[in-house]
């Protein structure tokens, strides 16, 4: 049974009423939502950041084979020791899948190793998620483009490294461009980042971004039975001498 975490700060959602009335269950609700409904077989949690140890106890954690961040406003208010744990369950084989504004997540930065930074403009500007790896398992029927009616302006230049995979590209009226899909692997661990998603529009109830973290999440599940930190080598020795 592929087990399922959503994380999220639910700060907006409990402090502005009209982000209250997009996500009356809370960004984390709707995501886990729409994950029930494509991944019948699932079995899917979710945890907020009042929530003791945040709600991801190093238990809590190797129960779970994908987690999914979104953040905006708290990033800072995350402990490092709970930052950590992650990190370590990623190297060992959690997928991890990064949304919206997870970019400047302690996690995501120190996963990624550089400072995550990008242009951005907040004006509910139409957004096309365009397709630009027609056969990776992420984009598995979805169109393209993913047109979504409003969205925050995401845009290049964006400081992560050179991606394993580009799977979407999106483009704004404003003009710009920007990678909004995009694959890592650190460890024995697979990581997604996708960024529609903004908290003041329904991105989360859209079918087709829904699909996409579905799709997601089985890309970024381990292989069954498989979780364990990666090996460090033993000292140097010349393996073609018999000891």
């Amino acid at each position: 049974m592929l087990r399922i975490t959503v994380w999220n700060e639910n700060f907006h959602e409990t402090t502005q009423p009209e982000i209250a009335a997009i996500y009356p269950n809370g960004i984390h609700g709707a995501i886990a939502e729409g994950l029930a409904a494509r991944l019948p077989e699932a079995s899917i949690r979710t945890a907020t950041l009042d929530e003791p140890e945040h709600g991801l106890s190093a238990e809590a954690l190797a129960e779970t084979d994908v987690l999914l961040w979104w953040g905006h406003m708290k990033h800072a208010d995350v402990a490092d020791d709970v930052v950590e744990r992650v990190h370590e369950r990623v190297l060992a084989g959690m997928g991890l899948i990064v949304l919206h504004s997870g970019h400047f997540s302690k996690i995501f930065r120190k996963l990624m190793g550089t400072t995550c930074s990008l242009k951005w403009r907040n004006e509910a500007e139409r957004e096309l998620v365009w397709t630009v790896a027609p056969t990776h398992p992420i984009a598995a029927g979805i169109p393209s483009p993913l047109a979504i009616g409003q969205q925050e302006m995401y845009g290049e230049f964006f400081d992560v490294p050179v991606p394993d995979e580009l799977v979407f590209v999106s483009s704004f009226s404003g003009g710009e461009v920007f990678r909004s899909g995009i694959t890592y692997r650190r460890g024995h661990g697979k990581i997604f980042y996708f960024s529609p998603g903004d908290q003041e529009y329904p991105v989360y109830h859209h079918a087709d971004v829904r699909a996409v973290l579905a799709n997601a999440v089985r890309w970024a599940a381990p292989a069954p039975g498989f979780e364990r930190m990666p090996e460090v080598s033993n000292p140097a020795r010349d393996w073609f001498v018999q000891a």
